[in-house]
C-alpha cells in the first residue's frame, strides 16, 4: 500500500510528533484533539493512532472514518477505549505492550525493598538526627504473588527471582505458565485466596476488564498476611480503593505501594496522602525519559507491517480487553 491517511488523536504541539516524519512521503497525517480537526480527512483514513485521546473522542472519530482498517494505542492499557462497535468490527487494535514492562518491574522491586528495609524509617531518623538501629527483613525466601501474569508480570517475576524470592502467579489460564522458569507455583482464578494467603508481597498487574474490576477487595484483604504489602502497578479500579484504605488504616496489612488510582490525579485531601504506610507514585513508575519515543516506535514498526500487508505485532484480543 503506497498511500495512507492517519488520524492522530494528539495535541498538535506534542514534540514527539516529529518522529512521524519517518513515515513515507505518501502518507497523509491529520492531528488534533477535537472531531472538527478530522472533518476533511476522516472519510479516507486508513489508520487511527490514539496518542492521548479519551474514549469519547476516539468513538466520535471512529464514526467519522468508515474506511479505517487498523487502530493503534500508544498506551498498553485499553480500559474504556474498546467500545462495542469497535469490538464487533473486524478492525484490529494494537497497543504498546512491552514498552513499559522493564520500568514497572524495577518499580515493583523498589517497592518490595522500600518496605523490607523500612526506608521511610531510615529517612525519618536521618531527618531527626537520630541514631536508631533496628532489624530489617531479608526478601530472599519470601513469596511474591502476581495478580495477572502478562508481559509486566513476567518482568516483575524475573527481577524477584534474581533476589531469591519465591514467585507465585495468578492468571486466567494457568496452563500457560506451568513451565515458566520464573514461577514457582501458578494458580487459577478460582484459587485467588489461596495464593493471596501465601504471599508476602502482592503485585497487581492485571488489566482492567469487567471481570477484574474490584477483584482485590474486602475479602482479599482478610485472607492476606498482616505483614503483607500490596503493590498496584496495573490499573487502579482492579483494587477496591475504599476497602484498601480501610485495611491500611486498621493495619490489617503492612502497607501498599500505589502507582495507579481510581481517579487521577489523586484529588487534594484524599485519605491516601496521609497514610504513613503507603508509598505513592503519581502514575509515573514507567515514565522514563524516552518513553514516548519508544512507544511511538512500536507504531512506526507496525505501520511498516501494515503497509506491506504483514502480520501486526501486539494485536489485542478486543473481547478480553488486552
Amino acid at each position: 500500500m503506497d498511500d495512507s491517511t492517519i488520524l492522530v488523536l494528539a495535541n498538535p504541539v506534542t514534540p514527539e510528533l516529529a518522529l512521524l516524519a519517518a513515515l513515507p512521503d505518501t502518507t497523509a497525517i491529520a492531528v488534533g484533539m477535537t472531531p472538527e480537526a478530522f472533518e476533511r480527512t476522516a472519510s479516507r483514513a486508513d489508520v487511527i493512532l490514539n496518542w492521548d485521546g479519551d474514549a469519547q473522542l476516539l468513538e466520535q472519530v471512529w464514526r467519522m472514518a468508515p474506511r479505517v482498517r487498523w487502530m493503534h494505542s500508544l498506551s498498553a492499557g485499553l480500559d474504556g477505549m474498546l467500545f462495542r462497535d469497535l469490538v464487533e468490527s473486524p478492525v484490529p487494535v494494537t497497543n504498546a505492550r512491552g514498552v513499559f514492562s522493564d520500568a514497572l518491574g524495577e518499580f515493583a522491586v523498589g517497592a518490595v525493598l522500600f518496605f523490607a528495609k523500612d526506608f521511610r524509617r531510615l529517612i525519618r531518623s536521618q531527618m531527626a538526627g537520630a541514631w536508631g538501629p533496628f532489624n530489617v527483613v531479608q526478601v530472599r525466601g519470601q513469596s511474591l504473588g502476581l495478580v495477572g501474569y502478562g508481559d509486566v508480570g513476567r518482568a516483575v517475576a524475573s527481577r524477584a527471582c534474581a533476589l531469591g524470592m519465591n514467585v507465585l502467579a495468578l492468571r486466567r489460564r494457568p496452563e500457560l505458565s506451568r513451565e515458566d522458569r520464573y514461577v514457582a507455583q501458578v494458580f487459577g482464578t478460582d484459587q485467588k485466596h489461596e495464593m493471596l494467603g501465601l504471599a508476602d508481597y502482592v503485585v497487581v498487574v492485571a488489566p482492567l476488564t469487567p471481570e477484574t474490576r474490584g477483584m482485590i477487595g474486602e475479602r482479599e484483604f482478610e485472607v492476606m498476611k498482616p505483614t503483607a504489602v500490596l503493590i498496584n502497578i496495573g490499573r487502579g479500579p482492579v483494587v477496591d480503593e475504599v476497602a484498601l484504605i480501610r485495611a491500611l488504616e486498621q493495619k490489617r496489612i503492612r502497607g501498599a505501594a500505589l502507582d495507579v488510582f481510581d481517579v487521577e490525579p489523586l484529588p487534594a485531601g484524599h485519605p491516601i496522602y496521609r497514610l504513613d504506610n503507603v508509598l505513592l507514585s503519581p502514575h509515573a513508575a514507567d515514565h522514563t525519559a524516552n518513553w514516548k519515543e519508544r512507544t511511538l516506535r512500536v507504531f512506526l514498526e507496525n505501520f511498516e507491517r501494515f503497509r506491506r500487508g504483514e502480520p501486526l505485532i501486539n494485536v489485542v484480543n478486543k473481547k478480553l480487553g488486552y
